[in-house]
C-alpha cells in the first residue's frame, strides 16, 4: 500500500508579528511545533491512524506551557483553568468533545474517550472530569498548570469586567490562542483535533468553537479535516469548519477555494478573525488565516516538512 499520508498543525493564530518575539523565542515555538508535527507524521508513516496523529500532535502541544491549551491554558476570572477540547474522524463522523474541563492534563484524550468509550458527543464540567477518572484519564494539581507570563497576563484584567484574548504586549496585540491538527492516514482516513484554554478572565463557563463540532473542529473523508484558531464567538456563528466542508460537498470546491471564500471573505464580512489548518482526503493541505500570524506547521505527501509563524 502506497504511503500516502500528510498532516498540519497550529498553535494559535492573531496578532503575531516578529518584531514581538526574541529570537529565542521565536526559535522555542519553532522547536515545539517542529516537534509536535514530527510526532504526528511518525506515526502516520508507520501505519498508524489519522486519529492517532492528530491527538499526539495536539497532546506534544498541550504539554508545551508556549500554547494557550493543556500546561499553558489561560487563567480564567477566579483565577483557574477551564479548558475545551474536540476530536474528529472522518470515515463514520465519530467524534468527542469536552468543555470547562479543570485539571485535565491533556483534553484532547478526554475527548477521545469520549468519542470511543461513551455513547455521547460533548460532556462537560464536573461530569466530564468524572467520566475521565473512570476511564484513565491523568489528572494534574493546579501547580502543574501555572505558567508566570499567563499569570501576569490574568493579573492585567483580572479586576476589569472585560476578558483578554490570548495577547502578548498589549490588549490591542491579540492571540487566540488555541492548537490543533488535521491528518490523512494511508487507509485514506480524515481526523482533525483541537485544544484550547480559552480566553483570558474568561466569565460564566464561557465556551468558544473549539470543542464544537463543525464550528472549530470537523473531519470528513467525502471533504476535509479542518481545525480552527479565532475569536471563537464568530467562529461559532459562521460555522466555520463545516461550512468549508459543505462547500467542498454541495459545491464542488476545492479545499482551496473553500478555505479563501470562508477565512479571507465570509469570516471577514461578520469580524471574524483568525485562521485554521485544513487538509482533504487526497492531501492537499491549507493553512489560511487573516490575522498577522499564525503558529504552523506542516508535512505534505512528499515529506517536506514546513514551520512558520509570521504571514
Amino acid at each position: 500500500m502506497t504511503k500516502i499520508v500528510a498532516i498540519a498543525i497550529h498553535g494559535g493564530a492573531g496578532t503575531i508579528l516578529k518584531s514581538l518575539l526574541s529570537p529565542e523565542l521565536e526559535l522555542e515555538y519553532i522547536t515545539a511545533l517542529t516537534i509536535a508535527v514530527n510526532k504526528g507524521y511518525l506515526i502516520l508513516n508507520q501505519g498508524g491512524s489519522s486519529i492517532e496523529a492528530a491527538e499526539a500532535s495536539v497532546v506534544s502541544l498541550e504539554d508545551c506551557p508556549l500554547f494557550n491549551a493543556g500546561r499553558g491554558a489561560v487563567f480564567n476570572a477566579v483565577g483557574g483553568h477551564e479548558m475545551d477540547a474536540a476530536i474528529m474522524e472522518g470515515s463514520e463522523l465519530r467524534c468527542g468533545a469536552v468543555s470547562s474541563v479543570q485539571n485535565v492534563k491533556n483534553p484532547v484524550r478526554l475527548a477521545k474517550s469520549v468519542m470511543e468509550k461513551s455513547e455521547h458527543v460533548f460532556l462537560g464540567g464536573e461530569g466530564a472530569a468524572e467520566f475521565g477518572r473512570l476511564n484513565g484519564i491523568e489528572f494534574q494539581n493546579d501547580d502543574y498548570f501555572y505558567v508566570e507570563h499567563r499569570y501576569q497576563q490574568w493579573l492585567d484584567v483580572k479586576d476589569s469586567d472585560s476578558y483578554s484574548l490570548d495577547h502578548s504586549v498589549a490588549p490591542a496585540e491579540k492571540k487566540f490562542g488555541t492548537v490543533g491538527a488535521v491528518a490523512l492516514d494511508m487507509y485514506g482516513n480524515l481526523a482533525a483535533a483541537t485544544s484550547t484554554g480559552g480566553m483570558t478572565n474568561k466569565k460564566f463557563g464561557r465556551i468558544g468553537d473549539s470543542p464544537i463540532i463543525g464550528a472549530g473542529t470537523y473531519a470528513n473523508n467525502k471533504t476535509c479535516a479542518i481545525s480552527c484558531t479565532g475569536h471563537g464567538e464568530l467562529f461559532i456563528r459562521s460555522v466555520v469548519a463545516y461550512d468549508i466542508s459543505c462547500l467542498m460537498e454541495y459545491k464542488g470546491y476545492s479545499l482551496k477555494h473553500a478555505c479563501d471564500l470562508v477565512v479571507y471573505d465570509k469570516l471577514v464580512r461578520v469580524g471574524g478573525e483568525g485562521g485554521l489548518v485544513a487538509i482533504d482526503a487526497k492531501g492537499n493541505i491549507e493553512l489560511p488565516f487573516n490575522s498577522k500570524g499564525m503558529y504552523r506547521a506542516s508535512v505534505d505527501l512528499e515529506g517536506n516538512v514546513k514551520v512558520l509563524i509570521y504571514k
